[in-house]
């Protein structure tokens, strides 16, 4: 059963100004790509996504024993992966009660709660995703995988669009497509990667369809037949992007074209996968300054042409997020 919602209090300008510039400097560092698009919001809302980033990038981290997603840091007291995610937990619901915590995102994270009404659930729904990792949980099925990439990307998507100020269901859902695509985009990317760490995100059912082992993920011998389950992934994310894109007229001009850039750099990314086939996992596919730069102009179009449209129904063969418990606020 949910805690009821804690009334987290906005912070004083002052320490909220301190923390903004914390949170730039991680997604500086921790997210090249996020932190092109985040220059296109106006510094309100620029100011709370980066901090609820911060908060995001933190619980990441935390989980893998990383410091922004790249170097492994030394264990420290806490060993085990659930002890982890327990203290994340405990600090999070702290900081939304105002009390002290151990790390600046907690309070990050508290502020952006109050300032945009976000359910306290929607932050437990994004930890669930990390108890998935931590349980080493096994997708059988690509429901399953669906409904992993929401709690860790999906999730983000709506508390960011709440962040930009929406608040309609069917937006809310469409930036919940957007953070599956992402996510999706993510996996392709990093399959060798994560098989490497034990971690297998792909369906079981597809591996099956393969003649694949999840032990055969990284092994080079198997790269031509890898990339063909990764492009599969990469085309299960084309009608989230589709749908997402359907959202941005939703959105406030500034927000629309953020979130446009972004949409553009990784599908960008899941593209490039894709068209190099077995070769996608000799070295970390990502865009370049210049590809980047291309993707904030073309956003602005992109942004503009989806405000000229009219609404789209959305697919119902689109695996949809779930209702809150409560209604949001």
């Amino acid at each position: 059963m949910l805690a009821s919602q804690p009334i987290a209090v906005p912070l004083d300008p002052a320490a909220r100004a301190d923390l903004a510039a914390m949170a730039e400097d991680t997604i500086a560092k921790g997210s090249r790509s996020f932190a092109a698009a985040a220059r296109l919001f106006d510094a309100e809302t620029r100011r709370s996504a980066m901090m609820l980033y911060a908060w995001c990038r933190h619980c990441d981290d935390t989980i893998d024993d990383q410091v922004l997603g790249f170097a492994r840091r030394p264990l420290g007291t806490l060993c085990s992966g659930a002890e982890r995610l327990a203290l994340l937990e405990r600090e999070t619901l702290a900081a939304l009660r105002g009390e002290p915590t151990s790390h600046p995102s907690f309070r990050a994270v508290a502020d952006v709660v109050a300032r945009h009404g976000l359910p306290q659930e929607l932050l437990l729904q994004h930890l669930h995703g990390y108890r998935m990792d931590v349980e080493e949980r096994h997708y059988a099925t690509v429901a399953d995988t669906l409904t992993y990439c929401y709690h860790v990307a999906g999730v983000v998507g709506v508390m960011m669009s709440m962040v930009m100020g929406a608040k309609d269901e069917t937006t809310l859902d469409r930036a919940s497509d957007l953070g599956i695509a992402f996510q999706l985009t993510n996996i392709a990317r990093d399959i060798v990667e994560d098989a490497r760490a034990g971690r297998v995100y792909l369906p079981a059912e597809w591996l099956a369809d393969a003649d694949l082992k999840p032990g055969d993920l990284a092994d080079p011998r198997q790269r031509p037949v890898v990339s063909l389950v990764a492009n599969r992934l990469i085309d299960l994310a084309e009608p989230y992007y589709a749908s997402a894109f359907h959202g941005l007229r939703e959105l406030p001009p500034r927000s629309a074209w953020a979130v446009a850039t972004a949409h553009g750099v990784y599908r960008e990314i899941g593209m490039q996968v894709k068209g190099l086939g077995a070769n996608a996992w000799d070295a970390r596919v990502s865009t370049g300054r210049r590809q980047k730069l291309g993707h904030v102009a073309r956003g602005a179009a992109k942004a503009a042409l989806a405000r000229r449209g009219g609404p789209a129904g959305r697919s119902e063969a689109l695996w949809t997020r779930p209702r809150l418990m409560g209604p949001a606020r």
